[in-house]
């Protein structure tokens, strides 16, 4: 087979596992976990149910891997959109204002049914495990970037850490109603603790 012949194949392989992906989230987010199955999402992506299970044989694999795979996308979309914060006061707002999108998304909604599931399957929890810790580890880092303040100090680590913590518990209101005034205000105040504490 000549390498021109691969190229395409491999390229068509990568579009197909990106569709699957995408219709994992998509589902995991509108139906939840329970009701994602693999046979849904070969149907949503356009893909054969062989094409599917030779690429991800379990359902397991497929959610773990669609979560990841669309949240690395997220980060590097974060990134892109951290270039663009002013320096000064509104930064510290800004950067919360990029954080809570993350949590307010359908990203954030696949992966809580992912960690509500891994609590009572253990094959789940083995796989989202360590994911979720090494997602948690770059927002940490990226977050103290955003920041630019010195994780070294003492308290920054934990106000960082903090920080995350109530975005996180702010997308898990957002899951249940619409909470959109009451986060505006309570990041509002936040921004301003951390200026305070972190300048």
């Amino acid at each position: 087979m000549s390498q021109a012949t691969r190229v395409p194949q491999e390229q068509r392989t990568r579009a197909m596992r990106a569709r699957l992906l995408d219709a994992t989230v998509e589902l995991l987010a509108e139906r939840g976990f329970a009701g994602t199955s693999t046979t849904l999402v070969s149907q949503r992506a356009g893909v054969s149910r062989g094409a599917q299970l030779h690429h991800f044989p379990a359902k397991n694999d497929l959610v773990v891997a669609a979560v990841e795979h669309i949240t690395e996308a997220r980060g590097e979309a974060l990134k892109e959109a951290a270039r663009a914060l002013p320096e000064g006061g509104r930064r510290t707002r800004q950067v919360l204002a990029m954080l809570a999108e993350q949590v307010t998304s359908p990203v954030f909604a696949a992966a809580l049914e992912l960690w509500v599931a891994a609590r009572t399957d253990e094959q789940l929890a083995a796989a989202v495990g360590p994911l979720e810790q090494r997602i948690g580890r770059e927002l940490h880092r990226a977050t103290i970037e955003l920041l630019d303040v010195d994780e070294k100090k003492p308290g920054v680590r934990e106000l960082v850490q903090a920080t995350l913590d109530l975005v996180r518990g702010l997308g898990l209101a957002d899951t249940i109603t619409d909470d959109a005034a009451r986060r505006e205000r309570i990041l509002d105040h936040w921004a301003e603790v951390l200026e305070r504490e972190l300048r």
